[in-house]
């Protein structure tokens, strides 16, 4: 018997998750997500998959965030027409998500199309549609939790609490070898899995001794601070506070799912507590105030000792769906909190929001979720004095901070010991999902845990024979979509957007007219030079 496995995500990388186990004849996938970040990698969403869609016979989704289930309705659109299993939290909040990722998408692309028309570049497609979203909808099948569920002939998978979000899961799958003297090979996907003590989830759920255990990293090189519902409530308030002191607006770029949902949670108890002072909370994002909603009806199955819906029902928030209604915000003078998507300031609303607070020293901008390498919230994070969004300089005059008490991943420590509660594993431990730092500190923490020459840290598109004692990595001439560099390296779009942004300081910074024009003769002296030695062939 044979069993393979691909990585076609989140390898090196913290997007795109995506598994591929050819076994029994057929094929299956773990996820399906949306590659994010750096547009080398945002590229890839538009290729074609390393498979052909029609040829996957099941997915096993672990939980409802894009960069896990985004490419869903591009494998349905490309052909595929099997089954997509996962839980019922989970369903229902790819109902919405999926189909506002294709309107995104649908409308990104609209104004990409109007400047490339005007630059005379032909036009591009969404990745898939609203509609292919909706279509896709069609194809989940639910399961429960710690029950058995048949995938494919020989194949059954059970599904374990994450921690990480409404209906996220691990997912064990077993699958049953030659003969009946032959033992079924067990695998455990880890999908992302929530820190301890998190608000509105439990904590993180799964059994042990596997012959193979695939974990996420994303926090594989972070240790955060001690938390608890209390410190999480000081540290809130702090920063609101210090907002407020301001006069300006508080923005929180935030993922819609679960981490608006906690905030909101958390505000409007210090409202009313007295904690910090009474404002307007805006939830300026469609998908967050649908996803508020599955929330509400879910309630039970949340923290018992928060009265979610209560909270979620204050007057203090205010929901503005329309884009008439997120413009109004700009009207707005004193201290007012904003929350709008995406986490990582890449998309969505909350870029109009930042290109007009980020110049004002009255602003205050919250992180509050990982910030992705080559994302905008990764370059504010950083200390970034400039940023361009849509396509002009900002200058950041904005008090930029974060805080790490909302975080959805569990931490290095949290991370080593939910693999410690796993052993034994038999043949192997993959790290995955984390940046390439990330991998590595984990791997290290995990020194006599597990043994160094049963970690791997597989790169894009690895392949691996998993029947073997030990995982054997198959011949390398298939193609690679990226080569690995590509894919842990900021690529050519950040440099050169940097260095755009660094000219246009040290001209502003030069003393008279007579300096920017040495300036500029001296890039343009450059340009021409390069361009000679592009034609000599040097």
């Amino acid at each position: 018997m044979s069993v393979t496995l691909r990585i076609c995500g989140a390898a090196r990388t913290v997007t795109g998750s995506c598994y591929l186990i050819e076994a029994k004849g057929k094929r299956l996938l773990i996820d399906c997500g949306l590659f994010q970040g750096q547009k080398t990698l945002k590229e890839l969403n538009y290729g074609d998959f390393p498979f052909r869609p029609s040829a996957i016979d099941a997915v096993l989704l672990t939980h409802a965030h894009i960069d896990h289930s985004g490419l869903l309705p591009k494998l349905v659109r490309g052909g595929f027409d099997g089954p997509i299993f996962a839980t019922r939290g989970t369903i229902d909040l790819c109902s919405y998500m999926l189909p506002d990722a294709g309107s995104i998408q649908e409308s990104e692309v609209m104004m990409l199309n109007r400047r490339n028309a005007a630059r005379g570049k032909p036009e591009v497609a969404p990745i898939y549609t609203q509609a292919d979203a909706i279509a896709t909808l069609s194809s989940f099948r639910p399961v429960d939790y710690e029950t058995w569920t048949s995938v494919v002939p020989g194949v059954r998978a059970r599904y374990w609490n994450a921690g990480h979000l409404l209906g996220s899961a691990s997912i064990e799958v077993e699958i049953a070898g030659e003969g009946r003297s032959s033992s079924a090979l067990r695998l455990l996907f880890s999908g992302d899995i929530g820190p301890d003590g998190k608000l509105l989830q439990p904590d993180p759920e799964a059994p042990s001794h596997f012959d193979y255990v695939f974990c996420e990293s994303t926090y594989g090189a972070r240790v955060r601070e001690p938390t608890s519902p209390q410190l999480r409530h000081q540290r809130l308030a702090a920063e609101v506070n210090a907002a407020a002191a301001a006069r300006g607006a508080l923005v929180i770029p935030a993922f819609a799912v679960e981490r608006t949902q906690e905030l909101i949670v958390d505000l409007i108890d210090l409202m009313e507590q007295g904690t910090i002072p009474s404002a307007p909370v805006f939830l300026d994002s469609p998908l967050a105030i649908r996803a508020t909603e599955v929330f509400r009806r879910h309630a039970a199955d949340l923290d018992e000792d928060v009265d979610v819906e209560r909270l979620l029902s204050s007057p203090h928030l205010r929901f503005t769906e329309t884009v008439d209604e997120s413009k109004a915000i700009a009207k707005l003078t004193g201290f007012h909190i904003i929350i709008a998507a995406s986490g990582m300031c890449d998309a969505g609303r909350i870029r109009h929001h930042l290109k007009r607070w980020l110049c004002r020293d009255s602003g205050t901008v919250l992180l509050v979720g990982y910030q992705a390498q080559g994302t905008l919230g990764r370059f504010l994070e950083d200390g970034a004095h400039s940023v361009r969004i849509m396509g002009d300089e900002i200058r950041v005059k904005a008090r930029i901070r974060r805080i790490d008490d909302y975080s959805g991943h569990a931490d290095a420590g949290e991370l080593v010991r939910w693999i410690t509660e796993r052993r034994p594993i038999d043949r192997g431990l993959f790290l995955t999902h984390g940046e390439e730092a990330s991998m590595t500190a984990l791997a290290e923490r995990l020194g006599g845990i597990v043994p160094p020459a049963k970690i791997f840290q597989p790169v894009l598109d690895d392949i691996y024979e998993l029947t073997s004692a030990v995982p054997t990595p198959l011949d390398g001439e298939h193609r690679r979509r990226l080569e690995p560099e590509s894919v842990v390296q900021l690529d050519w779009h950040n440099d050169m957007s940097k260095l755009l942004l660094d000219i246009n300081e040290r001209i502003e910074a030069a003393a008279d007219a007579r300096a920017r024009g040495v300036i500029i003769r001296r890039l343009r002296r450059a340009l021409e030079e390069n361009g000679r030695a592009v034609q000599s062939g040097r």
